[in-house]
């Protein structure tokens, strides 16, 4: 099995989010070798990619700690490899078959991949113990409400007032860990509005899996993009810019785009930093 290292949404190696990419020949190896890779590379994910026909692929995702339906970053960086090896020519539109669901990826130099339905989830938040958890400090300003969204996982959306409260978010990781078990979420996605040419400054934290902060996270800026839609703060159709992963000294930017009837596309660049080969014992 051949295996990547790739940054996603970012153009330049050593920055962005990286993701291990596993290609594979014919079939899955088992869980528990796929479990003990991704623990190994330590990213925050690892996709496993296994190709069906020309256009269409199956693709399994784990964390260092679990197997997750979905990962955004690792999505871009599988189809960005593939496409830079020639797999996929430019342009083509191809199926990527998840546990999320079948979704559709738009290959070329930059990957956008169409998300799963966006939902509001109906998922009370106390609000007061998750701002303690997460250390925030300034609330007299912030009238956005805290809500769970999903576009393939579920996210708690949390606005902040600023990009310097955001700077200065400190999680309490293992409660965070406890609140997002019992709310059945994949993590918070905390975001400050911002007017310097980025819809929002984020930051992505979920430690349930493994992963105290993420330095880019496709699924969850697809769930912000309709939270603000949602909000009545952004009207479709719309092209967004995030800009996450500064505390991490790894910037990434994550493109989405919302169409008039709600459909929300995420994606960016990527870049290949490392290749190898896995044996599996």
């Amino acid at each position: 099995m051949k295996y990547f290292i790739v940054d996603a949404f970012t153009t330049q190696p050593f920055g962005g989010n990286p993701a291990g990419v596993v290609l594979l020949d014919d079939v899955f190896p088992s869980e528990k070798f796929m479990q003990q890779v991704a623990a190994e590379f330590r990213y925050s994910e690892t996709a496993f990619v296994l190709r069906n026909s020309e256009t269409e692929f199956t693709v399994r995702y784990f964390t260092p700690a679990a197997e997750v339906d979905l990962c955004g970053h690792a999505t871009i960086a599988t189809f960005g490899t593939l496409y830079k090896l020639g797999v996929i020519a430019d342009g083509t539109m191809c199926i990527n078959n998840t546990l999320a669901g079948d979704l559709q990826v738009r290959v070329g130099e930059k990957v956008m991949m169409r998300m799963a339905e966006p939902q509001v989830i109906d998922t009370a938040v106390d609000v007061e113990l998750l701002h303690r958890i997460m250390g925030v400090k300034s609330l007299h300003s912030i009238i956005l409400p805290v809500q769970v969204v999903s576009t393939g996982l579920p996210d708690i959306i949390m606005p902040v007032e600023g990009i310097d409260e955001l700077n200065a978010l400190s999680p309490n990781m293992d409660a965070l860990a406890q609140l997002s078990d019992q709310l059945n979420v994949t993590g918070v996605h905390a975001f400050a509005l911002s007017e310097d040419g980025y819809t929002a400054h984020v930051r992505n934290f979920g430690p349930l899996y493994g992963v105290p902060e993420e330095s880019a996270t496709g699924t969850a800026n697809a769930a912000l993009t309709h939270y603000l839609h949602h909000n009545g703060l952004m009207q479709a159709p719309a092209e967004c810019r995030f800009m996450q992963g500064e505390a991490m000294q790894r910037p990434s930017v994550v493109a989405t785009t919302l169409l008039e009837d709600g459909t929300i596309w995420v994606g960016g660049d990527s870049a290949i930093v490392a290749i190898g080969e896995l044996i599996e014992y």
